[in-house]
């Protein structure tokens, strides 16, 4: 974890880049860093830069993005982490710890939900139009998505709002922000059956093994890979959910939110379709595809195939 945490830290870096926060998972364990500059303290005077490390169970970057800025303040007024530590502590126990001159902060302020919204699918939409569809699919069928983009604030802003393409799960464990191309973190992909990752290596375009669609972010451009495309063939539904989705983003009335919303109530349309082929079995388990009765609904190819792939996805086949 340490190795991690220090790759990921700008500190390491060659490219004197400075990064004021990043964040990503790695192992079910999220990680967020702000990193600052310091300027003329008298308690620090060999200190340069610094980065502040928070782990957490919880996605929320704006939460842990404003209690590291208090707790860099402490640093930097004290230098020693044991000011840092009772701040961090009184949170743990108490949701809050308040200061005159570094600020407060308060847990319940902080919404898991707000965090869920925070990005805007409105802006994808209008970097992506029609093709977003392809990212609600891949979403929809627990695909591997690979995005790239040498800025790390970038890939950040677009991987995090993705999940919100898929609002019924409310699943952000998903999202792997920020990974290298790391023998031990790209295992620990692995062991994901979907995953949203986000990489600045451009090398990443050369492993197919890593993804399903693969969203090149500076040149706006989604490909899906070989061994995807059966699974993610397109037809006339996916270019009814296109539609749906870029007329309601394009809609200047419309807060990305209320976006969401009307992707979420197609999303609930279609797989309460999918649950009219389903039979329940008599021990009580999960509802699983009849898929004679998908079959002789003549559905075109596609849709039935999207169908299928969706069941699979959510778990309705008999095994």
């Amino acid at each position: 974890m340490r190795d991690l945490l220090l790759r990921k830290c700008c500190l390491t870096d060659e490219n004197k880049l400075l990064h004021t926060f990043v964040f990503g998972q790695y192992r079910r364990s999220w990680f967020y860093i702000t990193t600052v500059e310091v300027q003329d303290s008298s308690v620090l005077e060999k200190v340069t830069h610094f980065s502040i490390v928070l782990t957490a169970k919880d996605f929320n970057p704006e939460k842990y993005a404003a209690f590291t800025r208090i707790l860099c303040r402490i640093y930097l007024k004290h230098g020693s982490p044991v000011k840092m530590m009772e701040s961090y502590i009184a949170v743990l126990t108490k949701g809050i710890c308040q200061s005159e001159e570094n600020g407060s902060f308060l847990s319940k302020d902080f919404d898991a939900r707000k965090a869920y919204l925070a990005g805007s699918i409105k802006d994808i939409v209008s970097q992506f139009g029609m093709e977003t569809v392809i990212l609600f699919t891949a979403l929809m069928l627990k695909k591997r998505i690979v995005v790239h983009h040498p800025r790390i604030e970038v890939i950040q802003e677009f991987t995090r709002t993705l999940p919100a393409l898929v609002w019924h799960r409310q699943d952000w464990s998903i999202l792997h922000s920020y990974v290298h191309l790391n023998d031990d973190e790209l295992e620990a992909l692995k062991t994901c059956t979907g995953y949203i990752a986000g990489f600045i290596d451009s090398k990443v375009s050369n492993r197919p093994d890593l993804y399903d669609v693969y969203v090149n972010l500076a040149d706006s451009e989604i490909t899906i890979s070989q061994q995807a495309k059966e699974a993610m063939t397109m037809g006339k539904l996916h270019k009814e959910i296109g539609q749906l989705i870029v007329q309601s983003a394009e809609d200047p009335d419309k807060s990305d939110s209320q976006v969401i919303k009307d992707i979420s109530l197609k999303t609930k349309e279609i797989l309460t379709n999918l649950a009219s082929f389903t039979e329940v079995s008599d021990d009580g388990e999960k509802p699983t595809l009849n898929f004679e009765a998908l079959k002789q609904k003549r559905y075109p190819p596609a849709t039935e195939n999207f169908l299928y792939h969706l069941a699979a996805a959510e778990q309705m086949l008999k095994i």
